[in-house]
Order: C-alpha cells, then sequence, then structure tokens
C-alpha cells in the first residue's frame, strides 16, 4: 500500500499513535507521550513551526484537549484535525490508534488554525439562541454542528472561541442548525 506523503510535522499522543500513523502515512510524526507534554517538545515543535506546519491530531477526550491548549498556549498557526469520538473507539479506548485510516486521513484534510486574533462576531447569546448552550440537547446539538464544520468537540465556552476563530456567522451557525434537523 502507498503511504500518504503529508509535509508538516503530525503530534500526537503516544508510541502507539505513531506506530499506527506510520503504517499509511510518511510524515515526520511527534509523540507528546501523554498529557504532560517536555518542555524540550515545545521547543522543538516552536521551532519547526517556523520550516513547516505542525498538526495537532490528538485523542478525542480531555487529555487531548489538554494537549491541545498547552501546544496553543506557546505556538502560533498550530494546525488542529479531530477524529470524531464515535470514529476513535475499539474495544472500549477512545484514542487516534483506535480510529480507521479512513477517519484520520478524513481529519488531516480538514485542518483548521485557531487564531485568537482572528474575532468573529458570534456571541454567547447567540448560541443560546440558536439551542447550542442552555438546554438539554446543546451538547447534542454542538457535536453536530462541531462535525458540520470539523472543529472537534467542545463545550459552549471552546466552541464560542472556535466558532469566532473560524470567523463562522450567525447564519453560518443557524443554516446549519437547519441542516441537522
Amino acid at each position: 500500500m502507498k503511504k500518504t506523503k503529508i509535509n508538516a510535522i503530525i503530534v500526537v499522543e503516544g508510541v502507539t499513535d505513531v506506530a499506527f500513523l506510520t503504517s499509511f502515512i510518511d510524515a515526520e510524526l511527534v509523540s507528546t507521550n501523554g498529557s504532560d507534554v517536555p518542555v524540550s517538545t515545545i521547543a522543538y515543535l516552536k521551532e519547526q513551526s517556523k520550516i513547516k506546519p505542525i498538526v495537532v491530531l490528538t485523542d478525542p477526550d480531555s487529555p487531548g484537549q489538554k494537549i491541545r491548549a498547552k501546544l496553543d498556549e506557546h505556538i502560533v498557526n498550530l494546525r488542529h484535525c479531530f477524529i470524531d469520538k464515535k470514529n476513535a473507539v475499539r474495544d472500549g479506548k477512545v484514542g487516534v490508534a483506535e480510529a480507521s485510516k479512513h477517519a484520520v486521513l478524513k481529519a488531516l484534510e480538514h485542518q483548521l488554525v485557531f487564531d485568537a486574533c482572528r474575532q468573529g462576531s458570534i456571541r454567547q447569546i447567540d448560541l443560546f439562541n440558536l439551542g447550542l448552550v442552555g438546554t438539554s440537547k446543546s451538547h447534542q446539538k454542538r457535536i453536530a454542528i462541531a462535525d458540520r464544520f470539523h472543529m472537534g468537540y467542545a463545550n459552549g465556552k471552546q466552541f464560542l472561541k472556535r466558532a469566532n476563530s473560524l470567523i463562522l456567522t450567525y447564519q453560518e451557525l443557524e443554516d446549519a442548525m437547519r441542516e441537522i434537523h
């Protein structure tokens, strides 16, 4: 099988992720060795980000979110890819290594850059009016909308930040809400 060439550094959580991805992807892979990302790894990625893109592909769980946040703190213009949690579960485990090759490649097709300097016009009240926060079904609606825009699962606060970073409009969110109903 021919490997997919990706001219970027792909950051994953562990050695099982590296072993899985190297079976079908030709790219430099960097493991964080869990959620406690070493300072040396951050320094290396920060330096390399001046030369080539850094793509973060962590598990769709809380430790994966922590790694993303830590890397975002120190490195600008990171590219984030998200595998839907439903596509990353096998034998009771959640992770990149538990996903299918297809799910990984699909996630890598949708690289997002969350830039805090880029601010859209979505407000918390807009999310409330759309039912994305404040109701018993908000969680499910956010999952569906996050999947639609390939932005990964997020709680209400994270969702607002990501939607604004992606410069989504109220109309785009409203249209997406109609699509999922």
